[in-house]
């Protein structure tokens, strides 16, 4: 699954994951679709590639709720900002990875090397 609030990263992340041979459900935020899809298709997602800095909801609080309702989750964190600070807070709650901007190639081998862990 796919949570970022910009369509343009969305739609080529998507585009990325489907030429991957993935099947990829997506959500502009956390709050308005993030969480009501994810729990909605929870048993069909095996990772959550989401943003950080979302509008109404941030990464942080999605992390938390993708995590209450399923605490072993693999997600990876996808953000433009650096892994300092709100990322690093994320990662230290055990997030699996965190990454942007990505080429194919790069994110083929983040979501293999999470997805095998």
């Amino acid at each position: 699954m796919l949570v970022d609030d910009e369509n343009v990263v969305l739609n080529v992340t998507k585009t990325m994951l489907q030429a991957l041979g993935h099947r990829v459900f997506y959500a502009t935020s956390g709050r308005g679709g993030g969480c009501p899809v994810y729990y909605e298709k929870k048993d069909e997602i095996n990772l959550l590639i989401m943003d950080m800095i979302m509008p109404g909801i941030s990464g942080n609080e999605t992390f938390d709720r993708i995590r209450q309702i399923n605490p072993n989750r693999k997600i990876l964190l996808s953000s433009g900002y650096s892994v300092d600070g709100k990322a690093q807070e994320i990662l230290d709650k055990g997030c699996n990875g965190f990454q942007k901007p990505f080429g194919l190639e790069q994110l083929a081998h983040e979501i293999r090397s999470i997805i095998e862990t």
